[in-house]
């Protein structure tokens, strides 16, 4: 009896994928999900738990190497499949089942393991990523890497003036739920973060997806209110998303990004009324978030004189403040979507804050991020990060030069 054929074939059917999403590909990132969803197929949280590797966007050299890491995580039976557009997704999939498929004719289960030479023969594709908490190279100053790319520990003091082990980790570029082409490296203490830095020298140059009406309109092409609205209405649901994933609620993730998918699908506004305030009134209630949430990535606007760090005013408060916005903006989005006015830019705020070309509001955000990041706890820096969802693509398409 092939018991393992049988396993294999039975996994191949409905495979497990770890998405890795590279700068620059948005609507292929969104296609993605949109169809994992409608199939119905798992997604995987970290390499380990994952049959199928799947790249969206345009290849990205930047991150060829973490992608590689990534895929070595992977256990065998294993394929690697790479969208470049949302067109190519579907069929992405299906090839990679199919490679799945043909492991169940392969032999014993001896063969699901770590190393061997089957991962030289299975993808010659790039890509980028690297998911759950990668760290650096791990390399020790001796040429001699450390197993599993940790670096040794090395003692520096705290803020109480100990002398404790500090440990260099780096969050990104490809984690889930996690800002597309930023990477957070971390200073920690134990699980507190004593320093941050951003790194998003990835970025691709182009024009980034969510503030695509806002530049359109600003070099004068027409561009309608109601499609500014719709378009930032998405933006919110995915925002909102990738926040309800972090902290633990998929239910609701999974409701935010169905309504993107219909606000980008052009649902009309009649259909989406009632989602729309199901989801508002459902997380906005929710005594549990608001708990979770509460004091967590304070910003002060600077005209309050707190001592929280300054960053831009649509960013004041903690991270409940900030969700709670996304609702309400959500709502008012919803119900003008027919708008026919011509948008202004500069007076409609973008899905981040206020439109400038010269200094998008993704830039203040990222600037803002590390301020926010240190002192607090690793888990909590994923909410940290989650409650400002910064977009870097808007820097390298506002031609901003990236950080790294």
């Amino acid at each position: 009896m092939d018991l393992t054929g049988r396993a294999l074939r039975a996994a191949a059917a409905r495979p497990r994928v770890l998405p890795a999403a590279l700068p620059g590909g948005t609507p292929a990132r969104l296609e993605a999900e949109r169809l994992l969803r409608l199939r119905d197929w798992p997604v995987a949280a970290t390499p380990a738990g994952a049959d199928l590797l799947l790249v969206t966007g345009p290849d990205c050299p930047a991150l060829h190497d973490p992608l590689e890491r990534l895929w070595g995580d992977l256990p065998a039976p294993r394929a690697r499949v790479h969208a470049t557009t949302a067109a190519e997704v579907a069929s992405a999939l299906d090839s990679g089942r199919g490679r799945l498929a043909a492991w169940s004719g392969r032999g014993s289960g001896a063969q699901r393991h770590a190393g061997g030479n089957d991962r030289a023969q299975e993808s010659p594709e790039g890509g980028g990523g690297h998911a759950h908490g990668q760290t650096d190279d791990g390399d020790t100053g001796t040429g001699m890497p450390m197993p599993g790319g940790l670096p040794l520990a090395e003692t520096g003091p705290d803020r109480d003036g100990l002398a404790l082990d500090r440990l260099h980790l780096a969050l990104g570029p490809f984690l889930c739920d996690w800002p597309t082409g930023l990477t957070v490296r971390l200073v920690l203490q134990g699980d507190v973060v004593q320093e941050a830095v951003c790194d998003t020298s990835a970025a691709p140059g182009g024009t980034p997806f969510w503030s695509d009406p806002w530049l359109r309109a600003a070099a004068g092409e027409p561009v309608t209110a109601g499609a500014a609205a719709r378009h930032r209405a998405a933006a919110t649901c995915d925002s909102l998303g990738r926040l309800l994933a972090v902290a633990g609620w998929p239910e609701q993730a999974v409701a935010a990004r169905r309504l993107r998918d219909e606000l980008l699908a052009g649902a009309p506004a009649g259909a989406l009324r009632g989602p729309a305030d199901r989801l508002a009134r459902r997380v906005g209630r929710s005594r549990v978030l608001a708990w979770l949430t509460r004091g967590i990535g304070r910003v002060d606007s600077g005209r309050t004189g707190g001592s929280a760090p300054a960053g831009p005013p649509g960013a004041d408060g903690d991270a409940r403040d900030r969700y709670r916005r996304w609702l309400d903006r959500l709502g008012h989005d919803v119900r003008h979507l027919d708008n026919p006015a011509p948008l202004d830019p500069y007076a409609t705020e973008s899905p981040r804050g206020p439109w400038e070309p010269a200094h998008p509001p993704s830039a203040a955000l990222l600037a803002l991020l590390p301020a926010l990041l240190v002192g607090a706890e690793l888990a909590t820096a994923r909410l940290i990060v989650a409650g400002l969802d910064p977009d870097p693509e808007e820097l390298a398409g506002a031609g901003v030069a990236p950080r790294g």
